[in-house]
């Protein structure tokens, strides 16, 4: 089963509402789609959408290493020889980890789709159906109040909260109208972003722990860069602290696990590189004793069906974050995960099991 081919296509899909961070604000979705093609007939999928402000990825720059960087050295292979593929993928070009995370998913999707397994199955086969929390973006508290509201409506009982976009008073106002107007038994996350430094986290945390608003734990309180800053922050509160954008790859991740810098640590295919790296990080924070959850840029529902089957195949993975495409005003496949409300079902199908691809919200390179 060798690669005998590999496609790419911009795609944009409007967002229902605006998705607002510390770092962004997002009104619409897009991504370079990847399709694999195998001389067997076998076909995967995978997307990188750009998020330059963590990745450092663009449109372009994905779409370049794909095209001409990517594509070139790996049509040839076999994908059963996969150690020896996924080498070559990782070596290829430096960084560039959502390019690299759209092809190794795509090939994951082709080897399972051979194997006549779901992708979940082939990876580990822990558990077919899982829960998403809903993500509530960064606005006024009132606002923000009102969208939690209506999202535990809609069925959600975890909410992600982003904070981190002006002063701590203004967060803890923020979380406070949120509490009040969900109640007790709602279970609140939050996200920073990188937006505090490391004293002004370890007030705010504090503050919140005197306020008891139940906070379940804190993604990024400071700068991807700051480990000691982190470490700070995770030895000074008692609300658990999640390492996302300090953690790309499995040596970030052995770095931030042997320092002590955070409880928890959040795994990106967009930031690992790919399902193949990201094992790696679940299975070394198993030893370390430190849970994970599976999380994701603003993608559609081909980047969080990977991200799905990957987290629901490890053990390790305790939390699941893949409301991305909710917010999304259209499908950009048939196929995929299945939604109700919170719940997702990854379903029996081979591989990724996509079926097709929407066409009117795609174009060819």
């Amino acid at each position: 089963m060798n690669i005998q081919q590999i496609e790419t296509f911009s795609a944009a899909i409007p967002l229902k509402k605006a998705f607002k961070t510390a770092l962004r604000t997002v009104t619409v979705a897009e991504t370079i789609v990847v399709k694999v093609i195998c001389d067997n007939g076998i076909i995967g999928y995978g997307e990188a959408p750009p998020t330059h402000v963590i990745t450092g990825d663009t449109l372009a720059s994905i779409n370049y290493t794909l095209t001409n960087v990517i594509s070139p050295a790996l049509i040839g292979m076999s994908c059963i020889e996969r150690e020896l593929l996924f080498e070559k993928l990782n070596h290829v070009i430096v960084g560039n980890t959502s390019a690299k995370a759209a092809v190794d998913m795509a090939i994951y999707d082709c080897i399972a789709q051979h194997a006549n397994m779901s992708l979940g199955q082939f990876l580990g086969g822990y558990q077919t159906n899982i829960a998403t929390d809903y993500t509530v973006s960064v606005n006024s508290p009132e606002e923000m109040a009102q969208d939690a509201e209506a999202y535990v409506k809609d069925g959600f009982s975890v909410l992600k909260v982003k904070v981190g976009k002006d002063v701590i008073e203004k967060d803890i106002q923020r979380i406070q109208a949120i509490r009040k107007r969900v109640g007790s038994d709602i279970t609140i996350r939050l996200d920073a972003n990188q937006g505090w430094n490391p004293k002004e986290a370890v007030r705010a945390i504090q503050k919140m722990e005197e306020l008891g608003l139940g906070i379940e734990f804190i993604e990024q309180p400071v700068k991807a860069h700051d480990l000691q800053g982190l470490k700070y922050v995770t030895d000074n509160t008692q609300i658990p602290i999640m390492a996302d954008e300090s953690v790309f790859s499995a040596r970030d991740a052995k770095t931030v696990l042997e320092l002590g810098a955070a409880d928890l640590i959040n795994i990106k295919l967009m930031k690992s590189g790919g399902i193949q790296e990201a094992i790696k990080i679940a299975k070394l924070a198993d030893i370390y004793g430190v849970k994970c959850m599976v999380g994701s840029m603003i993608e559609t529902k081909i980047g969080i069906t990977a991200a799905a089957h990957f987290a629901a195949s490890q053990p390790n993975v305790h939390y699941y974050d893949f409301d991305a495409p909710l917010m999304l005003a259209a499908d950009l496949i048939q196929g995929g995960i299945t939604y109700s409300n919170s719940a997702i079902s990854l379903g029996e199908e081979s591989g990724l099991g996509i079926e097709g691809l929407n066409k009117e919200y795609l174009v060819e390179h």
